[in-house]
């Protein structure tokens, strides 16, 4: 047996305290921002000033107009645990953004730290350089404080290997600001790039007046765009204690990643994966899983519902009742997206104009046209028209005799159909526009929807086969078809075991009309694999039934008749989430008259 001499255990010393408790703290500059703007915002400021240099290594300042720190209190400040936030005989009861009384002596103790405040009378200034505090010395101010943090992690230089550039660095702290703006739609923020000592705006958010509602409307506009705006749907859901707020943007627009989703919980934006996950749980059913969603949604609660104080950085919270909240995230935006009916979004129709939109010629001699060319050539007449042969035998396009009663049906949402394109695309004309609809992704939804609600009735009718249908699979498939034979007696398809890896179909939905069964039972095992076993039972059955309304969905190249177009407008006006089909795509693009002069450069 070795020895082992025995360790020796040491009281740490203040200035190791506060380092240890910096890298908890401040992992970045971003880290440090949201920390001092949060300060300002509990000082109850409705102005700050972020200025940063370098990405924040070099220099971070947060200037505000909020109430100050009176000359006394300064060095308590600085003090580790020493908040005005709580008195310490509740932390349940939190109602600021900061309680621990941590960041100003973090700071201090890796940084150039230097605060000036005013409160009441007189303006003072304190300096705290790798931990050590100088004296407090009198200073002009006028009001509210002004934190100035430079050289990041110089005491502490092996953190500033795990920096990423200055260009990442700057972005992470416009994203910290964007989030803390958006959560407090009253306080003007401004934010500014001082590097090489040319200052340059990088956000600027006014603070909104009227009620809180308004006011958040106006703060998302300027934060998250007009493209945002024009295409979020307003949340207002309570359940138990709980108040859902904000805006979710339609299933058609949508992010290739998770880069714009927004959440707060009592006014503290978080990342909080139980709250994503309810995310994006609620857009499941009409959004690619590559697809995601963007949403900015307010919770709000008692305080003592919830515990914001299991995270350092206070990204995380934890609630008492968390499928509570789950449920209401879920259910109140769900309930938004089916009010939407078949609104695709608006950048849809942009898309459809970028794509269009004439190329710039280039630059060169003006091009002769054809009306510009001295005539060689008999006047032209009808008669002399050739065509090159089979131009017109098998047209893509057929155009539908306008109906004399059809001048209504103009006036509603999607309008009168007027044309099929390449036996697939319906072109409808409506009182402001044009509409285009893929039928078949139209259709796919409309008989997906009549699927779930028969589900939800009492089970999706079945269709007995004359002969039953047998499908050779691998003993591994047959096993996992099996497995859910039951429920899928529930969704209209009867299955039993033929021997083998063989199963015969013997009942398909009636929904479906005739089916190709063989096809059917691959694609509902497509979806059992996709999915995995350890997917919930509801999106299994979702899945299955998305795949089982692929077949019995309007194919394209068929042709169909005025009325049947006509038809599928109208139900597509009456069926909740027709915007997108299944897979999270649009169904339909929308085009204003304003568009389609555009176009011809008549505006």
């Amino acid at each position: 047996m070795r020895d082992v001499q025995r360790p020796v255990i040491r009281q740490l010393d203040e200035a190791a305290i506060n380092r240890i408790a910096a890298g908890e703290v401040v992992e970045r500059p971003a880290s440090a921002v949201k920390e001092l703007v949060e300060n300002s915002i509990d000082a109850g400021a409705t102005r700050i000033e972020v200025t940063i240099a370098d990405g924040g290594k070099t220099l971070i300042r947060v200037v505000d107009d909020g109430c100050g720190i009176a000359a006394d209190d300064l060095p308590l400040a600085l003090s580790r645990h020493a908040t005005s936030k709580i008195d310490g005989t509740d932390l349940l009861n939190i109602h600021s953004f900061g309680f621990r009384g941590e960041a100003l002596p973090s700071l201090g103790a890796v940084g150039r730290l230097t605060i000036t405040s005013r409160s009441g009378a007189g303006a003072a200034t304190v300096q705290v350089t790798g931990g050590r505090m100088g004296p407090v010395t009198p200073a002009a101010l006028t009001k509210g404080t002004q934190v100035d943090l430079a050289d990041l992690f110089f005491a502490t230089p092996a953190r500033l290997k795990f920096l990423r550039t200055d260009r990442a660095e700057t972005q992470a702290v416009v994203d910290v600001v964007r989030r803390l703006a958006m959560a407090e739609p009253f306080v003007t923020f401004v934010l500014r790039d001082a590097t090489g000592g040319d200052s340059r705006t990088l956000f600027r958010a006014d603070g909104e007046t009227g009620d809180l509602f308004d006011a958040l409307r106006g703060r998302l506009r300027m934060v998250l765009g007009r493209d945002f705006n024009d295409n979020a749907l307003p949340l207002d859901a309570e359940r138990e204690g709980f108040h859902l707020t904000g805006a979710a943007a339609l299933p058609t627009y949508s992010k290739g990643a998770a880069v714009a989703q927004y959440l707060n919980v009592n006014g503290r934006p978080v990342r909080d994966r139980m709250l994503l996950g309810a995310l994006r749980a609620a857009y499941m059913d009409v959004m690619s899983r590559d697809r995601h969603p963007v949403a900015c949604l307010f919770v709000d609660c008692d305080p003592t519902l919830v515990d914001v104080n299991v995270h350092p950085a206070k990204s995380e919270v934890r609630f008492r009742d968390p499928a509570v909240v789950r449920g209401l995230i879920v259910s109140g935006i769900r309930h938004a997206l089916a009010g939407a009916g078949h609104r695709s979004a608006t950048t849809v129709g942009h898309a459809v104009l970028g794509a269009m939109t004439p190329q710039a010629a280039p630059q060169g001699p003006a091009r002769v046209y054809q009306m510009d060319r001295p005539s060689v050539s008999p006047r032209f007449t009808a008669a002399s028209m050739t065509f090159q042969s089979g131009f017109a035998e098998q047209p893509s396009a057929r155009i539908e005799p306008v109906a004399e009663d059809q001048g209504g049906a103009e006036r509603l949402p999607l309008g009168a159909a007027r044309a099929q394109l390449h036996e697939n695309y319906i072109l409808s004309q409506t009182a402001e526009g044009l509409v285009i609809v893929d039928a078949h992704a139209a259709h796919e939804r409309l008989v997906y929807e009549r699927l779930k609600a028969q589900m939800a009735d009492k089970g999706v009718p079945a269709q007995a086969l004359l002969i039953p249908e047998i499908v050779d699979l691998t003993p591994a498939e047959a096993d996992q078809l099996l497995a859910v034979a039951e429920d899928l007696a529930g969704l209209g398809l009867s299955i039993e075991p033929f021997g083998g890896g063989a199963i015969a179909v013997r009942e398909t939905p009636a929904i479906l009309g005739t089916v190709d069964a063989k096809r059917l039972i691959l694609d509902v095992l497509d979806a059992l694999q996709d999915g995995g076993d350890t997917a919930p039972l509801r999106a299994r059955i979702d899945a299955i039934l998305s795949r089982m309304a692929c077949h019995g969905s309007v194919r394209t190249g068929r042709r169909m008749s005025g009325p049947e177009m006509n038809a599928l407008l109208r139900e597509m006006e009456a069926t909740p989430l027709s915007g997108q089909c299944n897979h999270g795509r649009p169904t339909s693009v929308t085009l204003s008259m304003t568009d389609i002069e555009r176009l011809f450069g008549r505006t």
